[in-house]
């Protein structure tokens, strides 16, 4: 790649470098030149970025993510949250967030929790919790474009990145275009639940972006009565999974009527994990 005028090696006579709106057939420049990463506005800082992903829907990841900032926040550390699950965003709703951001001449300003987390998310922007959003991959690449490139973060130590389920459009746009230092992966204890967070795992290797952490939701659950642990959903498989997949950092959650209740409260900060998620808090502060 020339440093002058980013043509890359190798292209034909009168290539501009537009490598992602070029037409020209069998260019094998096109095929070198490496995209161009987002960055934040002028009125960011964003210091680190790390995605939170799952291979498939219903292991709770929105809702370790939302444990994640609050316990980062504890610490200390300046969080935001962007939340990227565009057609199925609950992030709002843990935090009881319903306050609309505010646009200005430089962005867009995301709302601010009680705790100091910064929040993005289409649900903020709707008229309605419930309205549906059915929309075309192409117009949900533009609005992560915007999230991004276009709110103003302020300072933050982490910008917290909720994923949608699985490995595609979404993912991949968002390990090719955002600079993402990394992803914390979450899964539940059943067999079927690990094979899909190695899809995950090994799309995210193959994209070269550092896998950090895993976290097993829904591990196990304690009796209020005898404090004996039940595995609901088999045996847990998390270390298993991490040994497999080279992961170090381990962290596992139990099914908790308490949790639940905090995140229908939009009370989320509020839950004591009691440190179960301190290795991946001290793997998210290492990265």
């Amino acid at each position: 790649m020339s440093e002058e005028n980013n043509i890359p090696e190798g292209a034909p006579e009168g290539c501009e470098g537009s490598c992602s709106s070029c037409g020209v057939s069998g260019c094998g420049a096109r095929e070198h030149a490496e995209p161009q990463k987002y960055q934040p506005n002028g009125r960011s800082d964003v210091k680190k970025v790390i995605a939170v992903v799952s291979g498939k829907g219903g292991v709770g990841k929105s809702l370790v993510t939302s444990l994640i900032a609050a316990e980062l926040a504890k610490s200390g550390k300046k969080v935001g949250i962007l939340d990227a699950d565009v057609t199925g965003p609950s992030i709002p709703k843990a935090f009881g967030a319903t306050e609309q951001p505010i646009p200005d001449a430089d962005g867009i300003n995301p709302i601010e929790t009680s705790e100091g987390i910064k929040m993005i998310s289409v649900n903020l922007l709707l008229p309605e919790g419930d309205t549906p959003v059915a929309w075309r991959g192409p117009v949900i690449t533009n609005i992560l474009h915007q999230f991004f490139c276009e709110v103003n973060w302020g300072d933050l130590d982490v910008l917290l990145i909720d994923m949608p389920p699985g490995t595609s459009d979404v993912f991949l746009t968002i390990f090719q275009m955002f600079p993402v230092d990394g992803i914390v992966t979450v899964s539940a204890p059943q067999e079927l639940v690990g094979m899909i967070v190695g899809k995950a795992v090994n799309l995210a290797h193959s994209l070269k972006v550092p896998v950090i952490g895993l976290v097993e939701n829904m591990a196990y659950f304690k009796c209020d009565e005898c404090g004996k642990e039940h595995h609901i959903f088999g045996k847990p498989q998390g270390a298993e999974i991490a040994k497999k997949y080279e992961i170090e950092a381990v962290s596992t959650l139990p099914m908790d009527p308490e949790f639940a209740a905090k995140v229908d409260a939009g009370k989320v900060s509020e839950y004591d994990t009691d440190g179960a998620l301190s290795p991946i808090i001290e793997a998210i502060e290492k990265a």
